[in-house]
């Protein structure tokens, strides 16, 4: 029934852009001049009914699943659930849901099949009532559309009110949602430094956070210093950008200036399709390839290198975000004025030197931006490190060894039937933490650079 809403949602929206528009074609051959133009009729029909109707129906579709799931345990029989808890309950409930889809294990009592044919009739009823509800308010929000088409009508203005009004619904939206993520982040995070003293976590060069979960279960205390984490998330990045960059910037330059038309317009779509692999390809590469070549390099020089290194998941990890970098930099290559390039030229200035002195420093706040959209995206990596540069977290520098990321080991933290209630699972929101302020950081300090280099040119 949900298909037979929105197909019954767009139907309504374009019947009522092709009425109100006839409409107002109608009014204009008789000779009388329109505020409007015909088409901002049309539209102001068609938003008018696309929103509110959009609206009923995505709230319909929230609050059908509660509201049938509390009828359907409000009918059950008092003797099988008068004495069970709110998980036992739900226990019931999604038994009574496997029975209703047809998955039907063993011989459930009478009263399980009786409750499921019901919540199947209370789901056909209820996707029923959508669609007649969408379809009259649909009709009512066109009757009332349809009359208001006038010459005097400011159908412009009207829409133009409608598609204000969801801008700045979608910019609350994302305001709230981040404010939210940040409420989130800081809540669970004063929960764990409520059992984790905060200098511990800030300063602590161990990252151990093995601890008991169950009562005579054997276990480490559990050491929650961030130190290692950071410093394996920075020497990855750090191997990843010391690749990824100066070939993206050069990338980028060659085919921006130097590369010939033909050559550009082959070389710079290969290029961005290394965009489009999944990070796992790349991961799978890293451990198969890659790492191999380290290890076999490094034993015939007579240097140790572990199975799993940070030095194969950066690099894989920079050859990722060339894209990036090489992509972002053209763009802002490319978006320098002409006359810049032309007029260095007629100095006599050779085109190295107008790349070097004149268009490079001009392209300085987008390349900035491109190499800051590529340090985020290394720094939320997980897939490579996971596959090349392992789990466990170790206080060096050396990118031969084995490190960790703080993503990473989010995910460890999260992964299994652990509690929200212990250090172990509140470590992964401390984390969380202290990468968006790590983020954020990066960010602020890339706006500075970006407004200290930034020059307007007439």
């Amino acid at each position: 029934m949900t298909s037979a809403a929105f197909i019954v949602l767009l139907a309504a929206t374009l019947t009522g852009y092709w009425l109100n528009r006839r409409a107002a074609r109608e009014i204009r051959a008789r000779g009388e001049r329109l505020h409007s133009l015909t088409t901002y009729h049309g539209l102001f029909a068609a938003l008018s009914v696309l929103v509110p109707v959009l609206v009923v129906i995505l709230a319909w579709l929230l609050l059908q699943g509660p509201v049938i799931d509390r009828i359907v345990l409000s009918g059950l029989p008092d003797e099988a659930i008068a004495n069970l808890d709110v998980n036992e309950r739900s226990l019931i409930l999604s038994e009574i849901k496997s029975i209703a889809s047809g998955r039907v294990f063993g011989t459930p009592e009478e009263w399980k099949l009786a409750a499921a044919d019901r919540l199947n009739d209370l789901r056909n009823l209820s996707g029923w009532l959508m669609v007649a509800v969408s379809a009259l308010l649909s009709a009512v929000i066109l009757f009332v559309t349809r009359r208001r088409v006038s010459a005097g009508f400011r159908a412009r203005d009207a829409v133009e009110r409608i598609v204000s009004g969801l801008m700045i619904f979608c910019s609350l939206v994302a305001i709230f949602t981040t404010i939210g993520i940040v409420l989130a982040l800081v809540f669970e995070t004063s929960k764990f430094l409520s059992m984790v003293p905060l200098t511990e976590f800030l300063f602590g060069l161990n990252w151990e956070p093995q601890i008991p979960i169950r009562e005579g279960q054997i276990a480490a205390e559990g050491a929650f210093g961030w130190v290692p984490v950071l410093v394996g998330t920075l020497v990855i990045t750090v191997v990843a950008l010391t690749f990824a960059v100066p070939v993206g910037l050069f990338t980028a330059i060659y085919l921006n200036e130097f590369a010939s038309p033909r050559l550009r317009a082959v070389a710079k779509p290969v290029l961005e399709i290394l965009a489009g692999v999944p990070t796992v390809v790349y991961g799978f590469f890293a451990i198969l390839v890659v790492a191999p070549a380290i290890r076999s390099f490094g034993a015939s020089l007579g240097i140790p290198v572990s199975p799993n290194t940070a030095l194969a998941a950066g690099g894989v990890m920079g050859v990722m975000l060339i894209p990036f970098i090489s992509s972002f930099a053209d763009d802002a290559l490319s978006a320098v004025p002409r006359a810049l390039r032309d007029g260095a030229l007629a100095l006599g200035a050779t085109r190295a030197e107008t790349m070097l002195n004149v268009l490079f420093p001009a392209a300085i706040p987008g390349i900035v931006g491109g190499v800051l959209l590529a340090v985020s995206r290394a720094i939320g990596e997980t897939m490579i490190v996971v596959m090349a540069a392992g789990l466990i977290a170790k206080l060096t520098i050396n990118p031969l060894d084995s490190v960790t990321t703080i993503t990473v080991q989010i995910v460890t933290l999260l992964i299994g039937d652990t509690s929200f209630d212990n250090p172990k699972t509140l470590a992964a929101f401390a984390l969380g933490m202290m990468l968006f302020i790590v983020t954020l950081l990066i960010n602020v300090l890339a706006l500075r650079i970006v407004r200290k280099y930034r020059e307007i040119y007439d």
